[in-house]
């Protein structure tokens, strides 16, 4: 029974498929017919040899199954291995040569690195007993390849067509670069959790103050206390196993179709590339746990309602975490645009594209540009109308010029009979305005030498 895996007996692929080749440093998978190297087919999902057309199906036990594994046990068999002066990571990175069985070459494996192509004849070959090693956690289930390479240079052209901003030699030449299809390492965690919160919830209301020409509304906030509990299942959070990916492109890639995961065998792996975790069990809990807060957060903010929310408290228990260690498909590309190096990665299963891309100065340069002139038409076009609101509202209103003398003109909406009745009050009360306008008036049209009777006169 394997210290640091006790379900090994009953999780683990019969490993005899395939043929251990250097001594135990690698595996081949040769065809029955040829001989030659046999390669995992996306198209009929079994290996199949490159030259006879030959197909072999994946062997698997009838009672391969994968299952979750308790996190707090393993760390535990971890530790113990610690002790006894294991490290999981002994003899798992580092740099490994396997002498090539078809050509005899050497082909240096380097890191986490566990599956590769022999570069002198390209022939599949693979690191043996590293994704099962008795001090490593070994691999429980595998994603396979469902989208062709084909497929995927599609999928890379649409989304490089997709992408505004980027410079137009960028979108007619497109994003030129060899693929290699490689398999991940990830993490996947379970928790069952019990959150307890308590907080303000924050409600809108609003006010009128002030008076005058300074009366206005005003938003304020009322608050009350709210408190709670609520139990969360996290189900397959996933976090990447290897070091010196793009956490943003990774997570671009997601979701991934986990159900179609089969337990693990070398097999699926031949003619791919493929790496090993080398990011702790504990570490990798970590970042989930994070994850997983934040949508707590998000949750305990929902719950708490109104239009802002003032959490003071939040305390979470994880129980019942298991974790599965899995190996994910993904293909890789590397390009350069004016000599400066992108990357593109896409999933496997689904074809979702994640990748970074160049950005067009000129471009966002005129959109800005277009932007800041909008921006002063409508500053224009909202300064005019004030003025010419402000023209409006000062038509009567005396000006002078050259010293008493009053410049007049036909005033329009005026009763008459009103303005000969010299009663102010009702001249306001009439024609809505206000008695010091009109008894300005007044007082300049007889300066002036006008009648009280002449006709109304509106100041220029």
């Amino acid at each position: 029974m394997d210290e640091l895996n006790p379900a090994r007996a009953s999780s683990q692929p019969d490993q005899s498929a395939g043929e251990v080749i250097d001594a135990g440093r690698g595996r081949i998978f040769p065809c029955e017919q040829c001989g030659a190297d046999l390669e995992f087919s996306i198209g009929t999902q079994s290996l199949q040899c490159p030259y006879c057309g030959a197909i072999k199906q994946i062997e698997l036990p009838s009672d391969a199954v994968i299952v979750e594994r308790d996190y707090l046990e393993m760390l535990a068999n971890l530790e113990r291995l610690h002790e006894q002066g294991h490290e999981q990571g002994e003899g798992a990175t580092g740099e490994h040569a396997v002498r090539c069985e078809s050509c005899g070459g050497e082909v240096v494996f380097q890191g986490t690195l566990t599956s590769s192509q022999c570069p002198y004849c390209a022939s599949p070959l693979q690191r043996d007993k590293i994704h099962d090693a008795p001090n490593r956690i070994f691999v429980d289930g595998v994603l396979p390849f469902l989208v062709p390479e084909a497929a995927a240079k599609q999928a890379l052209r649409e989304w490089v067509r997709s992408l505004w901003w980027a410079p137009n030699a960028f979108l007619r030449e497109g994003a030129k670069g060899k693929f290699n299809g490689v398999y991940l390492p990830y993490f996947t965690y379970d928790s069952f959790t019990t959150t307890r919160y308590a907080g303000q919830r924050g409600d809108y209301y609003y006010v009128t103050v002030g008076s005058g020409n300074n009366r206005r509304t005003e938003r304020r906030i009322r608050w009350s206390y709210t408190d709670g509990e609520f139990q969360w299942f996290f189900d397959d959070v996933l976090v990447i196993a290897v070091r010196h990916q793009s956490e943003s492109l990774v997570r671009r890639l997601e979701p991934w179709p986990l159900v179609r995961c089969v337990p693990f065998t070398q097999q699926l792996l031949a003619g791919f590339f493929a790496r090993t975790y080398d990011v702790t069990l504990e570490d990798g809990f970590s970042t989930a746990r994070q994850r997983m807060e934040s949508a707590l957060t998000a949750e305990v903010r929902q719950r708490i309602g109104g239009d802002v929310q003032n959490v003071s408290s939040q305390q979470t228990n994880f129980d019942a975490i298991t974790f599965k260690h899995l190996l994910l498909p993904v293909w890789l590309m590397a390009y350069r645009y004016h000599e400066k190096p992108y990357r593109v990665m896409i999933n496997a299963v689904t074809g979702e594209v994640s990748g970074e891309r160049p950005y067009s100065a000129v471009k966002i340069g005129l959109a800005i540009a277009a932007g800041l002139a909008v921006a002063l038409t409508l500053w224009a076009w909202h300064g005019s109308n004030v003025q010419a609101s402000w023209q409006v509202r000062n038509e009567s209103r005396p000006t002078f010029r050259g010293g008493d003398q009053l410049v007049c003109k036909p005033l329009r909406g005026i009763d008459k009979s009103v303005w000969k009745s010299r009663d102010l009050s009702e001249l306001d009360r009439k024609n809505s305005l206000r008695p010091t306008d009109l008894a300005l008036r007044i007082c300049n049209t007889r300066q002036s030498g006008l009648s009280n009777s002449a006709t109304p006169v509106e100041v220029a």
